[in-house]
């Protein structure tokens, strides 16, 4: 489902979109993104960052750390 929103905003495929996402962030190849990795992997990559920052609100969810 994450993909597919953050897919929303290209013209790839899912399986297109993780395939590049992998090629791009997954520093070991060993076919699986550590926190760290995507973390990393995000910050340094400006499409990756723009892509994600479109296609999640996460307002909510400060939301309820900030009240916990």
């Amino acid at each position: 489902q994450a993909i597919q929103a953050i897919n929303g905003h290209t013209n790839m495929s899912a399986e297109e979109f993780t395939n590049m996402v992998f090629q791009k962030i997954d520093v070991n190849n060993d076919g699986e993104l550590t926190l760290e990795e995507f973390i990393n992997g995000v910050e340094k990559d400006e499409d990756l960052t723009e892509l994600i920052t479109k296609s999640f609100d996460l307002s909510n969810v400060l939301k309820a750390i900030q009240s916990s």
